[in-house]
């Protein structure tokens, strides 16, 4: 059995600046993490980090846009501190050695995104989330810490009211290890692979969201799914909301800039509910393109601003699409790309369960409520990152030493061995793709009753499947069929609580758009809901909306 006071799940941005705040706490540190954590999926974001810098813009500007971005369901005591930790964050990730793209004056060059009241988004290029993963792990590497690298995390041992450490599964070996813990952070990042149609990584499968829920962790606004409305048609490879913050334009098959119909305001920087019902809207009623998508163009921007501002994204789309963007439209359609509920917190990261800590998507503070604005998830993970280490090497250094016995890995050995002890079963790649078609064509942009009761059904019919899944795979070193296995499973978990939580809630907010409820409900439904794991299924109760100036109004763009 291994020991550490704090135990970081996760080494993306909001794991490693975890493990930063404890560590410099003093704490005896590990990080646990399924991925080398520069190929965590806090390198896949492009746009840029918000922060309110410079005299023209303000604090309480990007509180109010976060506030009417969050279709006025997020908790406005967490987005005022979140707004206003934004600039000394980006100062202190520029100090930590991030490069940050630059105006010809010197000063941090700023580009507008989607919802924003003032061009506040600060950039690398469209490499942003790469930049701040660099410089972080440059960081934290001049410190003393423990990592465990190719690990999957499989239980959260919880005893006496709290937790005690975890159970995890090193691939390297197929062995499996305890760790015990005064305090764990879970940091794992969103559950996007519920969905086929997704901007996520293959290793976004919801782990530590799930095994938190099932160790008595509440869940919080799981209906609320983000779909980023320009993904590359194919390959759903994100195209960053900074190629319309640039000045990029959408047009439908009939040539026609069709978001003036939809926000005829701020056109295509809407937010990103709005852009995406916009587009499959256009779609539904015949303007769109053979096949179904729209035109992004960024031709009229120039060669040498497109291939400046967005290099990676003309790398995608020549290798990706044979489109070269400087002379090409790019073909996109909405893609899901982020979680805007997870495990309910705090603002320090604290969940209902003692000792337990969750940081960036995996966790749900609430800042984003219904919607999130692009630029806000890269300065979530590294604000509240912090905020759940510290915190987490407060209550280790106060709490009683861990309880783990060798007994609490049985369960997970009986588990793991019945799923490779059977001559014939399930494969869960199978049951996997099933989920992804019923979460695609039945729990998606537009949303119904109809379609979600029988998206449950489905749903749960994969369940009694999966109980009956078969790893053949008999090796013990990096089983990836093993582990194929129990992300799948994870999943089916996450799956089923969005679409209980999107059944019952009756109106139109946000990313979540019904068509038989489709006005906001103020008076039912200004309320979190909250999802805790029963075995009749989720069990659901709800919480109220923290208002501290703005009351809610209608939300034009």
């Amino acid at each position: 059995m291994r020991r550490h006071e704090v135990v970081i799940v996760g080494a993306g941005l909001a794991g490693q600046r975890a493990a930063l705040a404890a560590v410099e706490a003093g704490r005896d540190v590990a990080v646990v993490t399924k991925l080398h954590p520069m190929r965590s999926h806090s390198g896949a974001a492009q746009g840029g980090i918000n922060a309110a810098v410079g005299a023209e813009d303000s604090v309480d500007t990007h509180i109010y846009d976060t506030v009417k971005g969050s279709d006025y369901l997020g908790d406005q005591d967490a987005i005022e501190f979140f707004c206003r930790e934004a600039g000394p964050t980006v100062v202190e990730m520029e100090h930590f050695g991030t490069i940050f793209s630059r105006a010809d004056d010197g000063s941090l060059a700023r580009r507008p995104f989607g919802g924003a009241g003032f061009p506040r988004t600060i950039y690398a290029a469209d490499r942003t989330g790469l930049a701040l993963l660099q410089a972080l792990y440059e960081r934290l590497g001049t410190e003393s810490f423990t990592t465990y690298e190719e690990w999957d995390l499989l239980r959260i041992v919880v005893r006496e009211g709290r937790v005690q450490g975890i159970v995890a599964i090193d691939r390297t070996t197929g062995a499996l290890e305890e760790i015990a813990a005064r305090s764990v952070v879970i940091a794992t990042g969103p559950a996007g692979r519920v969905y086929g149609r997704t901007t996520n990584a293959h290793s976004c499968t919801g782990d530590g969201i799930a095994i938190a829920y099932r160790a008595g962790a509440e869940l919080k606004d799981m209906e609320f799914v983000q779909f980023h409305p320009t993904a590359l048609l194919e390959s759903s490879i994100l195209i960053t909301e900074g190629a319309r913050g640039e000045g990029g334009i959408l047009k439908n098959a009939q040539g026609e800039r069709f978001m003036a119909r939809y926000a005829p305001h701020v056109l295509d920087l809407a937010s990103r509910d709005v852009v995406s019902r916009a587009i499959i809207t256009e779609i539904q009623e015949g303007r769109g393109f053979p096949g179904g998508y729209v035109h992004l163009e960024l031709m009229h921007l120039g060669r040498e601003r497109i291939e400046s501002r967005l290099e990676e994204i003309c790398d995608f789309s020549r290798k990706f699409a044979g489109i070269d963007p400087v002379t090409q439209p790019i073909p996109v359609m909405p893609a899901q790309h982020y979680m805007m509920g997870g495990i309910g917190t705090t603002i320090r990261g604290e969940t209902n369960v003692r000792g337990l800590y969750a940081a960036g998507e995996a966790a749900c503070v609430s800042i984003h409520g219904a919607n999130r604005l692009g630029g806000n998830s890269l300065l979530e993970t590294l604000v509240f990152g912090k905020q759940a280490g510290t915190a987490a090497a407060e209550y280790a250094a106060r709490a009683a030493p861990p309880l783990l016995h060798e007994s609490d890995l049985a369960p997970v050995r009986t588990r793991l061995d019945a799923l490779s002890a059977k001559s014939q079963g399930e494969d869960p790649q199978a049951i996997r793709t099933a989920m992804q078609a019923t979460m695609d064509g039945r729990v998606g942009i537009f949303r119904s009753f109809a379609e979600l009761a029988k998206a449950l059904e489905e749903l749960r019919a994969l369940k009694t499947r999966y109980e009956n899944v078969r790893v053949v795979d008999t090796a013990s070193a990096f089983n990836l069929n093993l582990t194929d296995a129990l992300e799948v499973g994870h999943m089916l978990d996450l799956a089923e609580v969005i679409t209980v939580g999107a059944i019952a809630r009756t109106e139109s907010r946000g990313a979540h758009s019904r068509t038989d409820y489709p006005k906001r409900d103020d008076a039912q439904w200004m309320r979190h809901t909250i999802a805790s794991q029963s075995r009749e299924g989720p069990k659901l109760s709800y919480s109220a909306v923290a208002y501290t100036r703005w009351d809610p109004k209608e939300r034009v763009y």
